[in-house]
């Protein structure tokens, strides 16, 4: 009898922690799949941002030309560093599958400084425009241009705040689902500037050196 009167509060327990399972699991898809619209948005920003340097590129207002201000090494060097931050990121993943905090940690730190360091050379390059007189008020061109490159920067200062937060949730929570799911969220979001860059090294320095 009491066995029998038992088995109905166990199956119920049972479907109370399956609906809660499920609970989580539909919450991570949402998130995963709402931070996945806001990427597509935010490459709709950038590509307004592209569509309208490439219109000005040419628009100099009798100002310097890109093969006169653009330092080429210079830009290489950031972008093999922010290329390195997305490959210390990528491994940082398979540590955080296994439920490694450690290495995790030890991952994203080096991605961080990576980043740092990118975001510390882009600073420079700016600062040495603007004491040359290649403002963003000296013509349209310099004008989109810093409006674009800034735009990026700016996304990794973002990331590198995000960063720094998951760094120290990690240190206090360690790999919770949750944690995952925003580690995920943010290895997106890096990947993402990352190719954002390609096209800005591409289409901004490279193109316009060489043209």
């Amino acid at each position: 009898m009491t066995d029998r009167a038992l088995a109905p509060h166990g199956d119920a327990v049972v479907w109370h922690h399956a609906e809660e399972d499920a609970h989580h699991d539909h919450g991570g898809s949402a998130t995963v799949l709402g931070f996945w619209i806001y990427l597509m948005s935010d490459a709709l920003i950038f590509a307004s941002l592209f569509a309208m340097f490439g219109v000005v590129s040419t628009a100099y207002a009798g100002g310097p030309t890109p093969r006169e201000i653009f330092d080429l090494p210079l830009v290489a060097l950031n972008t093999a560093l922010l290329l390195a931050s997305s490959i210390t990121f990528g491994q940082a993943i398979p540590h955080m599958e296994a439920g490694r905090v450690g290495p995790v940690r030890f991952w994203l730190a080096a991605t961080g400084l990576l980043g740092a360091a990118f975001l510390g050379v882009e600073l420079y390059e700016f600062h040495h425009l603007i004491a040359e007189g290649a403002t963003p008020q000296r013509s349209a061109f310099l004008s989109a241009f810093f409006t674009l490159v800034g735009t990026h920067g700016a996304h990794v200062a973002a990331g590198l705040i995000w960063l720094v937060t998951l760094l120290v949730q990690l240190r206090r929570h360690g790999l919770t689902g949750e944690m995952k799911r925003r580690l995920i969220c943010l290895s997106m979001f890096w990947h993402f500037l990352d190719i954002i860059w390609i096209g800005v090294f591409t289409f901004v320095y490279l193109y316009g050196v060489i043209r």
